[in-house]
């Protein structure tokens, strides 16, 4: 039997997934929409994080899959298609981050360096991914999970350096707040924004079956990685806000930290960071490809995402396949296509997926645990949420917004008119049902 994985290490996993290039690339931005009020957008994103959690972690503790929020829908609504469209939906979300971060390793890597050519950044994409999914085919869960553990440990002292020594040359006026329409406004659609840099708790429950005592671990990840990355993400605001003022912050994109570190550590910050990024993008990578091999073969296993037909049968298929096949298609979209432009379709498919787990737990909260008005009212704050997340993309991005919109109704046709009849007809792999799904 394989080792499972520590409570440590599940909180990692999630921790890794969540820090990962974001903060290092959009902070510029959320200063822009939000100014020195950024901490208290940090701190409201991170409310709706914990709203999500609750319905997380009351399933996660109950029914033990790595089919994660999967299974929680599908004990919700049966064997839906909503469910398979959903499941289809999460799967590519995966299949998407793995391949954006890799483009990303690659365009912080190579100016490192300084061998920024087109040519090396294939050459880049392609050792990365291949590296960390060699990690997951010859280690298994228990080297993936130290692995993991050490490569946040380092990502998180880069950002507490950063932290103290933005601290250290603080200066108070600049984060005054100013109690004006416009500074609340900024925080609301700021913290509608990076709410994205929280999703990745939910993966926890992606690996469950690998955890050590899932019942009490799984919920104990979730809280334990949302509340460690609330205090990193305020911390690392406070410390950059104080350190230069909001105007000079957003001359600066994608380095904006890199560039705020520079006050307190000189050129020594901006190298800091810059490794920083590295290190946050993969721990991402990492423990992504983990999830997505776990959750593609999960899917797999119950035909809900696409099998062979000759892999069918239980001896040609294995839980490695489904490593194969999350890395030979985040490969692929790397390699192909323009990844930046679909990643913020994920926003808005996690999401969904998040109203889809808490809708569910709201139908089984008598047999699961958890108050029904607090589960209402979250449903009603995280679907407010989806719907600013949409108006965003709509108003900056259309031919994005089309596109999910698309990529939800095909997940949904083909989940109507040949998934689900597929399942019905072909003898799929299902040995871990009974066990897993109907554990409880």
């Amino acid at each position: 039997m394989e080792k499972k994985l520590s409570l440590l290490q599940a909180t990692a996993m999630a921790v890794g997934t969540m820090i990962g290039a974001s903060i290092f690339s959009i902070f510029g931005f959320g200063v822009k929409v939000a100014g020195n009020g950024l901490p208290f957008a940090f701190l409201l994103s991170a409310l709706y994080a914990f709203m999500t959690a609750y319905s997380y972690a009351h399933m996660g503790r109950k029914f033990i899959s790595n089919a994660g929020p999967i299974a929680f829908v599908h004990k919700g609504f049966g064997d839906s298609p909503f469910v398979g469209a959903l499941s289809l939906l999460m799967w590519f979300s995966y299949v998407i981050s793995i391949a954006l971060f890799a483009v990303s390793f690659a365009g912080y890597f190579l100016p490192l360096i300084h061998l920024n050519y087109p040519v090396l950044h294939t050459v880049v994409e392609v050792a990365v991914i291949a590296f960390f999914g060699a990690i997951n085919f010859f280690g298994g869960s228990r080297v993936v999970g130290k692995l993991e553990f050490w490569i946040v440990f380092l990502k998180l002292l880069v950002l507490l350096i950063f932290i103290v020594a933005g601290l250290s040359v603080i200066h108070p006026q600049f984060l005054k707040p100013v109690l004006n329409q416009s500074y609340l406004k900024g925080i609301l659609s700021a913290s509608v924004i990076f709410f994205l840099s929280y999703m990745g708790f939910g993966l926890v429950t992606n690996i469950s079956e690998n955890v050590e005592n899932p019942s009490k671990n799984v919920p104990r990840a979730i809280y334990l990685s949302i509340l460690l990355v609330m205090l990193v993400y305020v911390g690392v605001s406070v410390s950059a806000l104080g350190a230069l003022p909001p105007s000079e912050i957003t001359k600066y994109a994608e380095n904006a930290l890199a560039v705020a570190a520079e006050p307190a550590l000189g050129k020594f910050g901006f190298l800091l960071l810059s490794l920083g990024a590295l290190i946050s993008i993969s721990s991402a990578l990492n423990a992504t490809i983990y999830t997505g091999a776990n959750a593609s073969y999960a899917l797999m296993r119950e035909g809900y995402i696409p099998l062979p037909e000759r892999l069918v049968e239980r001896r040609w298929i294995s839980e490695r396949f489904g490593l194969y096949l999350t890395c030979g298609l985040s490969l692929l979209f790397a390699l192909f296509f323009n990844v930046t432009s679909v990643a913020s379709m994920i926003s808005i498919t996690t999401t969904a997926i998040y109203i889809g787990v808490i809708l569910s737990h709201l139908k089984l909260a008598d047999r699961v645990g958890g108050s029904k008005g607090l589960i209402f009212f979250n449903l009603i704050v995280i679907t407010f949420v989806a719907v600013e997340i949409a108006v965003y993309q709509f108003e900056n991005n259309k031919m994005t917004f089309f596109t999910t919109l698309l990529l939800f109704f095909l997940s949904f046709t083909l989940e109507l008119f040949y998934y689900r009849k597929r399942r019905r007809a072909l003898p799929f792999i299902r040995p871990s049902r009974e066990r897993l799904w109907q554990r409880y």
